[in-house]
């Protein structure tokens, strides 16, 4: 699943190609994603001018002249520039054609991601906690949330309400470097050991980003291209296998119905 660094470096790959463009067309082949697309979507925004970017937690959000387009990449989604001529694929399910001739392919195979469109605040967004990035971030505001939470920390940290954009993959990696359980008590963790953590948070995250994300399934940038953070992932998706740091056998267990691998050596 795209995460915050696939999300980011999707924005980053699109965002030269329709920045300051004109949408001459978007075309819907596929309205049934996540929540089902306007149908006056191309009513509503051709003739527009895409004025800026953004990203909010796993969210892309094109600020037009009037509104925004909101775009969740779901389970399996991603956005590509093309050229007009290039073939479609059978899960592309919108298509914005810009006024400098590039176009813009959204890709969904499981139909988990959105398309909306709103003239005002998106209501996707009203409920989510400080970016990662971000100064509101720290081991404080950790400390202070957790505080008489029985909920293991993993969980407690990929909760939107705590902090956005921290998934499973970039939740394993934080807490290894930190040297903490994934299943130990939110509650009983001190503010030394989350101020550790929320700075191995953003290291995971900015290295990840630097990196162009992760590529396990089928996430692709905007060039089409995957992400490399995959070659250095010290614990998810290696259950098993031998540890980095210490050569002892790392331990996969379930929290939440997720997969979560430690060293149960390096993190107590």
């Amino acid at each position: 699943m795209p995460e915050l660094p696939e999300v980011e470096t999707t924005l980053r790959g699109i965002e030269s190609a329709i920045t300051g463009q004109v949408i001459r067309s978007i075309r819907v082949r596929q309205s049934s994603l996540r929540w089902p697309v306007n149908p006056n979507l191309a009513q509503l925004v051709e003739g527009q001018t895409v004025i800026r970017l953004s990203r909010r937690a796993k969210y892309l959000l094109m600020h037009l002249e009037h509104g925004s387009m909101l775009v969740h990449l779901g389970m399996s989604g991603s956005l590509r520039i093309v050229q007009p001529n290039t073939e479609l694929r059978k899960h592309d399910h919108i298509e914005m054609c810009m006024g400098n001739g590039s176009v813009l392919r959204f890709h969904d195979p499981r139909r988990f991601g959105c398309w909306l469109w709103s003239e005002g605040p998106h209501q996707q967004l009203s409920q989510l906690g400080p970016e990662p990035l971000s100064e509101d971030f720290n081991g404080h505001r950790l400390y202070q949330l957790s505080r008489r939470r029985k909920v293991a920390v993993k969980p407690f940290i990929m909760d939107n309400k705590t902090v956005v954009g921290v998934g499973n993959i970039y939740a394993s990696e934080a807490l290894f470097r930190s040297g903490i359980r994934p299943d130990r008590s939110a509650g009983n963790i001190s503010l030394q050991r989350y101020t550790e953590l929320a700075g191995h948070i953003q290291e995971v995250l900015a290295a990840a980003i630097l990196q162009g994300g992760t590529t396990l399934r089928d996430f692709v940038n905007g060039n089409g291209e995957p992400g490399y953070f995959q070659q250095t992932l010290a614990v998810y998706g290696r259950g098993g296998e031998t540890c980095v740091a210490c050569a002892g056998l790392l331990k996969e267990i379930k929290l939440g119905q997720r997969s979560s691998v430690f060293c149960p050596r390096c993190q107590r």
